[in-house]
């Protein structure tokens, strides 16, 4: 707030004070919530960190499964089951607050399937084929739940960038500017009172000579 826009009236330094206490009190909030949003980064940044380590163990088992029911079924026969399922994975998206920030909430359904319910014969089929399609059900399961934890840590993490840049315009630009044109207020009102004394005196000695 540049200082030769100000109107110095007591008026306006009563508006300049209420604003410095309103930007202080949402300073003060700001900071706290900026505080809170790195608490729980830091949370779910452990959460992602272990869903990558699943997320890679799932898949070594899922493509070692594959591997072992193409040596010994033939990839032909793999490919068979596999465009016989009938089962199709059906993804739900809804959201969850954290620290009154909106992040995502996936939910995966249909994707463990009974045995008699995958579409290919039971009886044909190995347990080598039916081990496969068990580990890439796991590792769609962690894959979703990896998906909502990695977000969710992006989210964040904009979130907490966002508000830093509202802390730090608040701390060291607005405040210091509203405190600025508050003291400069109250300097012009102190000296156009100082200059209104003086001039009373000077029409009172102008007075009690005449």
């Amino acid at each position: 707030m540049p200082t030769q826009e100000i109107t110095p009236t007591r008026s306006a330094l009563l508006e300049v004070k209420k604003r410095i206490k309103l930007s202080k009190s949402g300073y003060k909030i700001m900071k706290m919530k900026r505080d809170g949003l790195i608490i729980e980064f830091f949370a779910v940044m452990e959460k992602a960190k272990k869903m990558r380590d699943d997320v890679l163990t799932d898949y070594g088992a899922a493509m070692q499964k594959i591997a072992i029911a193409r040596a010994v079924e033939g990839a032909m026969a793999v490919k068979s089951a596999a465009y016989a399922l009938k089962a199709d994975p059906q993804v739900k998206l809804g959201s969850k607050s954290i620290m009154g920030m909106m992040v995502p909430k996936v939910e995966c359904e249909v994707i463990k399937t009974p045995m008699t319910e995958r579409g290919y014969g039971v009886i044909q089929t190995s347990a080598h084929i039916e081990e496969a399609a068990q580990a890439f059900e796991k590792l769609l399961v962690t894959l979703v739940r990896a998906a909502e934890v990695e977000t969710t840590m992006k989210r964040l993490l904009d979130e907490i960038e966002k508000t830093k840049r509202r802390v730090n315009a608040l701390e060291f630009k607005v405040i210091p500017e509203l405190q600025e044109a508050g003291a400069f207020i109250e300097f012009r009102l102190q000296e156009m009172e100082r200059e209104n004394t003086i001039r009373l005196k000077h029409l009172k000695k102008k007075s009690e000579a005449a």
